[in-house]
């Protein structure tokens, strides 16, 4: 496996090995970003024939039935306690953040909730330690990193200040949705090192594929529209489970911290393609933003990774 501890006595992977997670993640951001544009860029293949947390349950169901089938062929069997930690997984990484978003999105704008979920590496970076056991990174530098990035997204994101009980409430069920996608981040990345990777897949997927189904009628109360089933289907094939095989093939290869960059290279690359393809007039907070999260999101990625006798070290130290 190639695993970014190379603390544990593992020979360091050569050269394209190591860009090949940079570049998945980088690959990954760019699916994202294009779904995020979906209306923009396609608004004749977007279809509203199912409810936002039914539609994700797509992706889910493919990805269930594939690495279900693959960890049969290849006879894998996760014991009890790796079962387990695969559901949690799945709990925190895709249906708590779901059943909050799906809860607050009354409440607060997408614009704030993208701008909130920058905060997810930030949480990284601070349970990490505390979770895996280890950081991947000099925790110090990768936090002021995290909150750089965090500056530049909210200038190019403005959350909006809560106004009313309601709208503090959907604040704060985003900001607690970004730590458990922290917390779940770290205890993926944990569990990838001794679990078969389809399993964790085919668990995880199997957990958020039944909660996703059994709470989106309760959140939605929207009945699907089958006419309208197959533009979601294709879209899912083409762009939504791809980005979840990358997710999961990247647990085992990339720490915390750096899949966790994920939440704010996204953003960017969206708002990149859409300066390119719309040309908006671009403010000058906007263009300090995007230089912003750029930087961060950057030493995030790209930051050497620290040595093992540095793992253990608390934030405000450093081995003399």
């Amino acid at each position: 496996m190639c695993s970014y501890r190379t603390m544990k006595g593992k020979r360091f992977p050569p050269r394209w090995a190591k860009a090949a997670p940079s570049a998945g993640l980088l690959f990954l951001c760019f699916l994202w970003s294009l779904s995020s544009l979906r209306i923009d860029l396609l608004p004749s293949l977007t279809s509203q024939a199912l409810p936002p947390t039914q539609k994700q349950a797509l992706p889910f169901a493919m990805l269930a039935i594939a690495a279900a089938l693959y960890a049969v062929v290849k006879r894998q069997r996760p014991s009890w306690q790796q079962t387990r930690s695969a559901i949690i997984i799945g709990l925190g990484l895709f249906v708590v953040p779901s059943f909050l978003v799906s809860i607050s999105s009354s409440g607060i704008s997408e614009l704030t909730r993208v701008a909130l979920f920058s905060l997810v590496p930030v949480f990284t970076v601070v349970l990490e330690p505390h979770i895996s056991g280890t950081t991947g990174q000099q925790r110090r530098g990768a936090l002021i990193a995290a909150l750089l990035a965090v500056g530049g997204t909210l200038c190019i994101f403005p959350a909006d200040v809560p106004t009313s009980i309601a709208s503090a409430a959907s604040f704060g069920a985003i900001v607690l949705a970004a730590a458990f996608i922290g917390a779940d981040n770290c205890l993926a990345v944990k569990v990838a090192e001794e679990t078969p990777i389809t399993s964790i897949a085919a668990v995880a997927s199997v957990t958020a594929l039944a909660c996703l189904a059994v709470l989106g009628p309760f959140v939605e109360k929207e009945a699907w529209q089958w006419q309208g089933v197959g533009p979601e289907l294709a879209w899912s094939v083409a762009l939504d489970l791809p980005g979840l095989l990358l997710l999961f093939w990247l647990m085992p290869r990339m720490s915390a911290v750096r899949m966790s960059a994920r939440f704010v290279i996204a953003p960017l690359m969206a708002t990149l393609f859409g300066v390119v393809l719309f040309r908006p007039e671009v403010s000058l907070r906007a263009l300090l933003g995007l230089v912003l999260v750029a930087a961060g999101a950057g030493w995030i990625l790209f930051a050497p990774e620290e040595e093992a006798d540095d793992a253990s070290l608390p934030l405000n130290l450093s081995r003399e």
